[in-house]
């Protein structure tokens, strides 16, 4: 061999030698841990993580954000292995101290070992709607840890492997956590609010307006466009903060995430704004922006028809207006213990009679209210005008009793009717009344 041919030959095994120490150098320090040496070390690192935030952790939890909200939780955790925790599921936001610990398995995990505020999600009798009976609230206890991102923990649930943040919290979020309660009256909205509601999105140059409907249960909320030409619906879980809501999936406004919407208490509505004049904003709106033709088929004329609010399954109905359930509360109230007015029915073109029957439990005698039927063809209201009372066997003066509820079911502006598509308890369908000139609204059953 050439002497040039050896040297260059000299210089490539020369660097060979170098590439391959420098890659076996690289996987001996990559592997320089065993599986259950990195397992430990991550264990350790959020059993430290945990003790680090002063005031402890925030975690905003949507279960299932398809057809539930979010519910706040506030933990701080000591090295003994106990917890102080707070939620805004309900009411009760004061603190409880409970057990938890940082398990080693195939991962490392969060364990809330002993009951507390968390568990009252992952409850299987505790459901806000008949579709999660025996799912509860879709919660868990235990989460998988994946690390740290911007001084946020990282989890994913165990069961469901959706991803949960931790946040940092702070002194407010202990002290201001009450106000989240208050918060979702607000959403709820009260007697002196218009029953209901838009979502006004704009793109900076034109604005739609999509119907908006609440179920406070659940804490969710669907929206749905009403102009001809514009098809588009959201569907939100919502989660209460002291300022406002926060919903998730955020609604898309110009490929703008729009989550943060802050209340007004002036005029009870709820604006997310994002950037170049892009908004979308939860407000009031006096009439029902779909006015159907459903009334039509009750007016004089037409076959038997009979709709019935039934107690106790329409009662909390999230159609039931707050109104109509404090008139209801109200002649019960009213009434000996073993007595209460079971049911409130609407009869149409009975034999050539309209009628509202109140029913009672008991064995107090039923009352009906004879009525005659009109059209309001501009508002596309029924209106039901008094005629006389009577019993089974003979007529009566007005029973001061009804007078308010019966008044709100016979205002002069008249009852927007509309035929629901979704059912409560039962295969029947559901029918709303409600009037033109107030918040109420009943909540019924197609009876036949």
């Amino acid at each position: 061999m050439k002497i040039k041919n050896i040297f260059k030959f000299l210089i490539f095994a020369f660097i060979a030698v170098q590439l391959g120490s420098c890659t076996n150098t690289d996987a001996e320090q990559k592997f320089d841990q065993t599986p259950t040496e990195r397992l430990n070390a991550q264990k350790k690192e959020l059993s430290d993580l945990l003790l680090t935030s002063q005031y402890g952790w925030k975690a905003v939890y949507f279960t299932d954000n398809t057809q539930l909200g979010g519910f706040t939780h506030l933990f701080k955790f000591s090295s003994d292995g106990k917890v102080e925790m707070a939620s805004d599921f309900d009411e009760d936001t004061d603190s409880y101290v409970s057990d938890y610990s940082v398990e080693l398995s195939s991962t490392v995990s969060l364990l809330f070992s002993t009951k507390n505020r968390i568990h009252l999600l992952s409850d299987s009798n505790n459901f806000p709607t008949a579709a999660l009976e025996g799912k509860g609230y879709k919660g868990d206890f235990q989460f998988l840890y994946y690390g740290q991102e911007n001084g946020d923990i990282i989890f994913k649930t165990n069961r469901s492997f959706q991803e949960l943040r931790f946040v940092k919290a702070t002194a407010d979020d202990w002290n201001n956590l009450s106000e989240n309660i208050i918060m979702a009256e607000n959403v709820v909205g009260g007697d002196d609010r218009p029953l209901f509601r838009m979502l006004e999105t704009n793109d900076g140059t034109t604005k739609h307006q999509l119907d908006f409907v609440f179920d406070e249960a659940p804490r969710f909320a669907t929206a749905n466009s009403v102009e001809t030409g514009y098809n588009m619906s959201y569907n939100m879980g919502i989660a209460y903060t002291p300022t406002g809501i926060t919903v998730s999936p955020a609604v898309v406004v110009k490929g703008q995430n729009l989550t943060n919407f802050a209340y007004n208490e002036s005029d009870g509505s709820f604006t997310a704004t994002g950037t170049g004049g892009v908004s979308a904003t939860i407000k009031y709106t006096n009439k029902p922006l779909i006015l159907t033709d459903d009334y039509k088929v009750l007016l004089d004329g037409n076959p038997f028809k009979v709709y019935g609010y039934i107690s106790p399954f329409l009662t909390n109905a999230p159609t039931t207006s707050t109104l109509c359930r404090s008139l209801l509360n109200e002649i019960n109230a009213n009434l000996p213990a073993n007595q209460q007015l079971t049911r409130v029915q609407l009869y149409f073109n009975d034999g050539g009679w309209n009628y509202i029957e109140y029913r009672f439990s008991g064995g107090r005698p039923t009352l009906y209210h004879n009525v005659t039927t009109s059209e309001n063809a501009v508002d596309k209201t029924i209106v039901l005008t008094h005629d006389s009372w009577q019993t089974a066997t003979a007529l009566i003066p007005a029973p001061a009793l009804l007078k308010k509820i019966d008044d709100e079911l016979t205002n002069s502006k008249g009852l927007y009717v509309k035929r629901e598509n979704f059912k409560i308890t039962y295969s029947n369908v559901i029918w709303t009344f409600t009037s033109a000139n107030s918040n109420f609204r009943i909540t019924t059953y197609a009876l036949n």
